[in-house]
């Protein structure tokens, strides 16, 4: 059963709704946020809390998509590292 949570973003409290088991992950969550947000607009450059907040989804997104490719690029790895195994192993004693 979801329960509330409370969380704080740019010193506004938010209630989110979410289960027990991920409610760590969820403040965890909503303190990146708020780093990142604080980030932006701690540098002037964008103003207004719907700027700083849409900022702030895109560049975690970015760096979402990269972590994605960067895991993707070890995966392949992974499996040709498995298949150059197997092929020394048919060349084994």
């Amino acid at each position: 059963m979801n329960e509330p949570v409370k969380v704080y973003i740019l010193d506004r409290e938010f209630m989110i709704a979410c289960p027990p088991e991920e409610r760590n992950a969820l403040l965890q969550s909503a303190a990146m946020l708020d780093q990142k947000m604080r980030e932006i607009r701690d540098r002037g450059k964008v103003v207004g809390m719907d700027r700083i907040a849409i900022m702030a989804g895109l560049n975690l997104a970015h760096e979402l998509l990269r972590l994605r490719q960067d895991a993707t690029g070890l995966d392949a790895i992974r499996d040709r590292l498995a298949a150059l195994n197997e092929r020394l192993a048919e060349f084994e004693p």
